[in-house]
């Protein structure tokens, strides 16, 4: 099907209400999945084998799931439409949350790594999804679609940590399991909820609809290529900056930070309410990032999440093991500053292309950034053992500076390339 036949055979805006919907219904539940499971795998790990270092390596194995599905997932999304490529990789993220369960049940640390790296499919699945809405979004209203996908994965995030390490680590151990199993109890049904609405609502495909899947869509570019079209686009170039150390920083000190308040003897309870209020941060004020970059720029908002991250970076450093407080907070602004840099990235990025290559780029992109986030969350333990969580914070808010000298220079650059008036 061409893009001139699409146009004539759908009512564009119609689709685009029913896809952002359905994304919207979908990625609830599949966030309470990704954050249960992630807010449990290094405890379990730490329990199972006692290191801090295996616990953070089980946590960061998600990211590796996420950063191995990435690119396999925007091929399969270019080819064959968004619905089945997130239905797809959803389906990868309930096999992973099985075999946590089944971690939990034999005690065997290798099926915690298998389990997370399962789960971090699912997690690469629900940063595609933000893409989906972003397809037949107009140019003025592109972030804010953007963000009102990223909000409606609040109510998921916020519940599913506290849930899974409350009540349901509760039921599990009534009906016979161990209780650190819960978490992934809770995350299998969540993750076959959300592939069930998207396959059974998503239709028609937004890619059907622009003429970008089917007999006539292009064939798929290699990863390499993909990278470097991002490499010659200097707008590209900063949002794809923007997004990998909003991830870096976000998931390095969210790794971490369980550990770090274990080591001052904090209930577990504190501990799943802490990873709440961040994940709350992350996604809650979305749709109010989506609207400042549509009104103020995407370079501004990029300047402000690097901002953010570093004093939420430091606010968390400077908190010690027995205490809460300063994580509260600190864990809530990294989260508001890695929406900053994903929303304003993603938007930019976008728009930097034309639409036959967006969905392989936007996958590229992804893959860079989970790949990022994969080496922050698994060396954090390393760092912390070593260094100290302080220190880790710290130099992840120095991160977040430098993000913000590279948003401020391309905003000088972007000025003075502007054409200036005749007077």
């Amino acid at each position: 099907m061409t893009a001139e036949t699409s146009s004539q055979s759908y009512n564009r805006a119609a689709v685009q209400r029913r896809t952002t919907a359905v994304a919207m219904s979908a990625v609830v539940p599949t966030t309470a999945a990704m954050g249960a499971s992630f807010a449990g795998s290094a405890v379990l790990a730490e329990d199972i084998t006692g290191s801090v270092i295996l616990a953070t390596l089980a946590a960061g194995s998600m990211s590796i799931g996420s950063m191995a599905a990435a690119v396999p997932l925007s091929r399969r999304m270019a080819r064959l439409g968004r619905r089945r490529g997130l239905v797809a990789g959803w389906a990868m993220g309930a096999a992973g949350a099985v075999a946590a369960v089944l971690a939990a049940v034999l005690n065997l640390y290798p099926l915690v790594v298998l389990g997370m790296i399962g789960v971090g499919a699912g997690q690469a699945t629900n940063l595609a999804a933000r893409y989906a809405v972003a397809d037949l979004a107009p140019d003025d209203r592109l972030a804010r679609s953007i963000g009102m996908l990223v909000w409606a994965s609040t109510f998921g995030a916020a519940a599913g940590p506290t849930i899974a390490l409350g009540p349901v680590a509760d039921l599990s151990g009534y009906i016979g399991l161990p209780e650190l199993s819960g978490p992934y109890v809770l995350g299998t049904a969540m993750f076959v909820a959300g592939l069930t609405i998207t396959h059974t609502w998503m239709r028609p495909d937004p890619l059907e609809v622009l003429g970008t899947i089917g007999s006539e869509a292009p064939r798929p570019a290699s990863p390499a290529t993909v990278i470097r079209r991002i490499a010659a686009v200097p707008a590209a170039r900063l949002a794809l900056l923007a997004m990998l150390v909003g991830q870096m920083v976000m998931v390095g000190i969210m790794t971490a930070t369980p550990l770090h308040m274990t080591s001052g003897d904090q209930d577990i309870a504190v501990i799943g309410q802490v990873v709440s209020l961040h994940i709350i941060g992350m996604y809650a004020f979305s749709p109010v990032v989506g609207w400042l970059v549509d009104r103020l720029g995407t370079h501004t908002v990029i300047i402000l999440g690097g901002l953010v991250l570093f004093v939420g970076a430091e606010l968390a450093g400077n908190t010690d093991p027995e205490h809460s407080a300063g994580l509260f907070s600190g864990l809530t602004l990294i989260g508001l500053g890695w929406s900053c840099g994903l929303i304003a990235g993603s938007a930019l990025l976008t728009n930097s292309f034309p639409v036959q290559q967006r969905v392989e780029v936007q996958g590229g992109a992804d893959f860079v950034m989970i790949t990022g986030g994969a080496v922050g969350g698994m060396s954090s333990g390393a760092f912390v053992e070593w260094l100290g969580f302080q220190s880790l914070s710290h130099y992840s808010g120095i991160a977040a500076l430098l993000l913000v000298a590279a948003a401020v220079g391309a905003w000088f650059t972007a000025r003075m390339a502007r054409p200036k008036r005749l007077i």
